[in-house]
């Protein structure tokens, strides 16, 4: 048996145009699956690259224009991705946003904007897939979160950030328990500090020498570093693993 070996598999990545959604979309097409891009409209030039990316792999790639959150655009990108590839087996919901404003000024429409990708968008996410992966009994679900979904950090102040990271690592730990004993998998990653282009914004910019210091390892991740784990989690490799929290962060939050 090959464990980490997914060809044949339907996959589909929400985020896929740039960072660890684009790696993660290629990695899973470097390991054999076919892979649906999903992402907004805007995005459409990055998300032909990643199809690119992923044909070059001899695989076969589908593009979806659509937000993460609205039902409908999700319900429809799914039949797509069946009617166009084949039976959904393996789906990593990346889509997310990241902002820093102070507590005290944070309006309301950045806390609810904020949310309504990173949470809600994620939770339609996985409503969509398992409405089609339930029947079938079999699937894999990967979430990413973050580190800071599990420590705050340091000097920048984001709590609605570091608060829809959490509520997607229990989202998932709660649908693992509903889902376990129906065939679907679902797991999160929550990465450390990983050169992405959110990372380019300013209040993290600055603070990127300070965080390698923190790393035991001594260094920032690669966005390539997180298809290891996305691999294995879509994977037989980890067909006893569900509902946990796959920090890759080089040590970060050991100390």
């Amino acid at each position: 048996m090959r464990l980490f070996d997914l060809t044949g598999q339907i996959a589909f990545v929400t985020g896929a145009g740039t960072g660890i959604g684009r790696s993660i979309a290629i990695g899973l097409a470097e390991a054999g699956a076919d892979v649906a891009c999903f992402g907004r409209t805007h995005k459409r030039a990055a998300l032909d690259e990643t199809a690119q990316a992923i044909t070059a792999k001899g695989r076969r790639a589908l593009v979806l224009e659509g937000d993460v959150t609205r039902k409908a655009d999700l319900d429809a990108a799914i039949a797509a991705v069946e009617r166009e590839l084949g039976p959904l087996d393996i789906a990593v919901n990346n889509a997310g946003v990241a902002n820093a404003e102070p507590a005290e000024t944070l309006s309301l429409d950045q806390w609810n904007a904020l949310y309504a990708v990173n949470a809600t968008g994620v939770f339609l996410s996985c409503q969509a897939e398992g409405a089609v992966m339930l029947p079938r009994r079999r699937g894999a679900i990967i979430n990413i979160a973050s580190i800071s979904g599990t420590i705050v950090n340091r000097g920048i102040t984001q709590v609605h950030y570091n608060s829809s990271k959490a509520a997607v690592i229990q989202l998932t730990k709660s649908l693992a328990m509903e889902w376990s004993d129906r065939g679907i998998r679902v797991n999160v990653i929550s990465p450390g500090y990983t050169f992405t282009p959110m990372n380019d914004r300013s209040e993290v910019a600055d603070h990127l020498e300070v965080f390698r210091k923190d790393t035991p390892m001594q260094r920032i991740a690669s966005s390539d570093e997180m298809i290891g784990p996305a691999v294995f989690l879509a994977s037989q490799a980890s067909s006893f693993v569900t509902g946990i929290d796959l920090i890759v962060d080089g040590g970060f939050v050991c100390w």
